[in-house]
């Protein structure tokens, strides 16, 4: 997999930005926001917080992870948001319903996403914020040093959930540090992201605490069955950091998940989203559009039938929709 620097990553994913991957739009707006407000109770699960300022009667579904903490199902994400964009973005997507927010040091909008989580005015506790350790503070006392500096750029004392971004340096040294830093109580969850299972199961050979997370590209075109499966055999929780395959390969003028969308009255996003909560998956989808925050969320009062999940099947090519990490 390609190295990159925190410069070389921020200039990637802005370059990715600028080139306009297509935006969805609603099949039938007003359909779309009336299915925004509704909530279809789920067995077994439990709902995050009281959703000050939501659509009345949204309710994000949890998932419980290895260590008994629940997760928001559905959260979001700030990959290449930034400044006033950023802030308000975070802002309004609490406002709407969001509780889960995440960001990384890489994606360098930490000091953003803390402004707009203070401008929500949501209290802390009610609130499920991640971050992510970069590939050049690898170690156990660069670990220790950048896990401060992010709490500090946001603005808490504490984290719901740690990341090792990649695979890559002294992730053994990382791990220790971040398995103290949860002890101590700095870190409610730890995990990983982008590791193979091999990886994976290396990294808990020698681990006092498992991993909870693997954050991981996965989405309809690349639905990693493999690691899937693997996961769910160590139980460790799946989270999809990019569920729309940031909008590459047209899939939100795809005419498969436009059928089954119009099937259920649906946009093209809704019906991704609900794939993904259907397989247990976590998701973080990325807007700075208040519209589209609550579509987002629209996904909790339908249900993919048998035929529609062995539809969407067929669209796994079974490979990255983002080669530039290859």
């Amino acid at each position: 997999m390609l190295y990159l620097s925190q410069t070389n990553y921020n200039k990637m994913e802005n370059k990715n930005q600028s080139e306009g991957m297509k935006r969805r739009e609603f099949l039938q707006t007003s359909a779309v926001f009336a299915a925004s407000a509704l909530f279809l109770s789920l067995s077994g699960t439990k709902v995050f917080g009281a959703l000050n300022g939501a659509p009345k009667g949204i309710s994000i579904p949890t998932v419980k992870l290895n260590n008994g903490i629940p997760m928001p199902m559905v959260g979001f994400g700030t990959n290449t948001l930034g400044g006033d964009i950023c802030v308000q973005s975070v802002s309004d997507a609490i406002s709407v319903g969001y509780r889960l927010i995440d960001t990384a040091k890489v994606y360098g909008n930490e000091e953003f996403v803390g402004a707009g989580i203070k401008k929500s005015g949501i209290k802390r506790e009610e609130l499920f914020i991640t971050s992510k350790l970069w590939v050049d503070d690898s170690g156990y006392e660069n670990a220790k040093k950048a896990f401060q500096t992010t709490i500090d750029k946001l603005g808490v004392e504490y984290l719901d959930l740690y990341l090792i971004h990649r695979p890559r340096g002294d992730v053994k040294g990382s791990w220790k540090a971040m398995e103290e830093l949860n002890k101590e109580g700095k870190i409610r969850v730890i995990g990983v992201s982008n590791f193979e299972p091999d990886q994976l199961d290396d990294l808990m050979a020698g681990a006092k605490i498992k991993p909870a997370i693997n954050q991981i590209e996965t989405h309809v075109f690349f639905q990693e069955h493999k690691l899937y499966d693997a996961l769910k055999k160590v139980k460790v929780q799946m989270e999809a950091w990019s569920p729309f395959a940031a909008g590459r390969n047209g899939i939100f003028s795809n005419e498969t998940l436009a059928g089954i969308g119009k099937k259920h009255n649906k946009s093209i996003a809704q019906v991704c989203l609900r794939w993904h909560h259907q397989r247990g998956v976590v998701v973080i989808p990325r807007s700075t559009q208040k519209a589209h925050m609550i579509e987002n969320l629209g996904i909790f009062d339908f249900k993919l039938d048998e035929l529609d999940m062995k539809t969407i099947a067929t669209l796994d090519l079974n490979k990255t929709q983002f080669p530039e990490w290859s």
